[in-house]
């Protein structure tokens, strides 16, 4: 019996993952990962990196980023505190979505998480204060392997739920994606 139910999303191979639950009074039990029930929805990479981050302020934005070829990586995105609006971008050279995105609320209550494939960008913005998320990677973090979009690109125009309130230096200089640009090939 799998303890997750997979669904779909209109980008092909971005997956919304609902955890079932297991309550008493006590309280509950929720598996984040099973390589079994993953495997069957198509994840066969090991899991090589878990991070775990905090977001403190409503409104911050993160992202939106990737890693480029040979290191490109599978995530597995999870809301442990808070809410936020958490969105992924189709970069994949000749996919049916290039350059579309899809976002979903991710909470603590929902318990859902975000199955992004290779070839995809990720950001998210915290809709609550002190949002913590926990990622699982297939790919072990690179530097000079990492790619970013710039989450206020015109040609993404994605619509964060919110003003953005915050933002780091860095994300915030990403560039605008080149009028040429063909997209990654995995």
């Amino acid at each position: 019996m799998s303890r997750f139910d997979f669904t779909p999303t209109p980008l092909t191979g971005l997956a919304l993952v609902q955890r079932k639950v297991t309550e008493d009074h006590r309280g509950f039990l929720s598996r984040f990962y099973c390589a079994n029930d993953f495997s069957e929805a198509g994840l066969n990479t090991p899991i090589t990196q878990i991070n775990h981050t905090l977001t403190k302020t409503k409104g911050a934005v993160r992202g939106l980023h990737f890693q480029n070829p040979p290191h490109a990586e599978i995530k597995l995105v999870s809301c442990l505190q808070g809410e936020i609006f958490d969105v992924a971008v189709d970069l994949r050279k000749n996919s049916s979505t290039f350059l579309q995105w899809y976002g979903v609320v991710l909470s603590a209550r929902n318990r859902q998480s975000l199955l992004i494939p290779e070839g995809f960008a990720h950001g998210f913005q915290a809709l609550s204060q002190d949002c913590e998320l926990i990622y699982l990677h297939t790919a072990v973090y690179y530097p000079e392997a990492e790619g970013a979009l710039n989450v206020a690109d015109p040609r993404l125009n994605i619509a964060w739920p919110l003003a953005i309130t915050e933002i780091s230096e860095r994300d915030r200089n990403h560039k605008l994606i080149e009028q040429d640009f063909q997209g990654i090939t995995l």
